[in-house]
């Protein structure tokens, strides 16, 4: 017991000898932000507003959220980066699973996976924020950009998507929903609505993606029946990238050069869109049976109902099909692709009788085709007789 306390003595000593010289103890380097941030995000209070700072933060595992009321705000999407380059861990960039949160401000680079994820959570907005893929459309890309997903109350706007190897924008099995003032470009599907109900598209850009913006009901999965979609006041133009889905993936069935696409969904109001050099097809409605796809959900309604559009400027496209039926269409006709195109598949029982409904559309040479494909072969029509009516107009999203 004496040669230890002798021991602790002399080393007290020692050091105060070393520090009356002038020498220190090595400090503790500090942490810098990328580091305390996931700390920031688990000791966070309700009503928390954590900023993101100018610069590149550099992170090489997943970010997660769960607490409620917390705002990440950067100082500008094109300022305050949070770069996933070098991610080792972790399927997103960021993972929200919390009510009313606000993100603002900031960018997202380079994930994995999917670069901002928001689940299960209402009240959600997204402001001013750019996810990206800086290496440019690439299969070894995340699948989504910005990515909510059975939630209520979702708000996107000002904000920026680019490179997702599936969708940019991409809100799934939710409802009320707002996507405006808003910028997809360079991904398979920029814009994507999917198994959701009342949700406004508006005010955006969809751009050189393969798809500029996809309205979906698939069969399988928990929330179904996609209805009640306003899709107005849209530029539309040039998706004409290469489809780089990686197989199997339902959006790789795209075809490049698709302005929009309707798939089995019901009340749709299309509207004061301007579509232009979509070279597949500007505008096309279409059951998931077309072309003998099979089903085995007995829950699920794979035909489209009640598409209302109207008040669209087509100024050019379709001079390049690539889904079959149109190339069939276009080998007969020696024409570009009808501005809008419906499969013209009926639900067994049903009668063509205001299912699709079109009005007042300008600048389309050919305005209109039902192809009449429920035989997997092209049955075109041409005739606007059916489908000169109007249906009901949807109310806006407020919530």
């Amino acid at each position: 017991m004496t040669h230890i306390t002798t021991r602790i003595i002399g080393t007290v000593a020692t050091l105060g000898l070393l520090n009356a010289c002038g020498e220190q103890e090595p400090a503790i380097p500090e942490l810098n932000f990328a580091e305390t941030l996931q700390l920031r995000l688990i000791e966070a209070q309700p009503g928390a507003v954590i900023e993101i700072p100018a610069g590149v933060h550099e992170f090489t595992r997943s970010l997660s959220l769960t607490v409620p009321g917390v705002t990440l705000r950067g100082a500008g999407m094109d300022v305050s980066i949070l770069s996933f380059r070098n991610q080792a861990q972790g399927a997103e960039g960021l993972l929200v699973s919390a009510d009313d949160f606000t993100i603002e401000d900031l960018a997202i680079e380079d994930t994995v996976g999917d670069a901002l994820k928001v689940n299960q959570s209402t009240n959600v907005t997204i402001r001013n924020v750019r996810t990206e893929w800086t290496n440019g459309p690439d299969s070894g890309n995340g699948a989504y950009g910005i990515y909510p997903v059975q939630s209520r109350n979702v708000l996107i706007e000002g904000s920026v998507a680019i490179g997702a190897r599936d969708a940019g924008i991409y809100v799934g099995q939710s409802s009320q929903i707002i996507v405006r003032n808003s910028r997809a470009e360079f991904n398979v599907a920029g814009i994507e609505i999917e198994n959701s109900t009342f949700a406004d598209v508006h005010d955006n850009i969809a751009t050189n993606n393969t798809g500029g913006i996809l309205v979906f009901d698939l069969p399988n999965l928990p929330v179904q029946g996609g209805q009640a979609t306003r899709v107005f006041n849209n530029h539309i133009y040039g998706n004409n990238t290469p489809n780089f889905a990686p197989p199997g993936n339902i959006v790789g069935n795209v075809p490049p050069g698709t302005g929009m696409l309707v798939l089995a969904n019901d009340n749709i109001e299309v509207f004061a869109n301007e579509f232009e050099d979509n070279g597949n097809v500007n505008l096309m409605i279409y059951s998931f049976v077309l072309g003998g796809r099979e089903i085995d959900d007995p829950n699920y309604d794979p035909y489209p109902e009640q598409i209302y559009v109207h008040d669209n400027e087509f100024i050019s496209g379709g001079t390049a099909p690539h889904h079959w039926s149109l190339v069939a269409l276009h080998e007969t006709t020696g024409e570009p692709s009808p501005s809008v195109v419906w499969d013209g598949i009926l639900k067994p029982g049903s009668v063509n009788d205001h299912i699709v409904c079109l009005e007042k559309n300008r600048g389309a040479a050919m305005p209109f085709v039902n192809l009449d494909a429920g035989d997997g072969n092209v049955h075109a029509s041409f005739d606007m007789a059916a489908h000169d009516c109007a249906l009901p107009r949807l109310g806006g999203i407020q919530f």
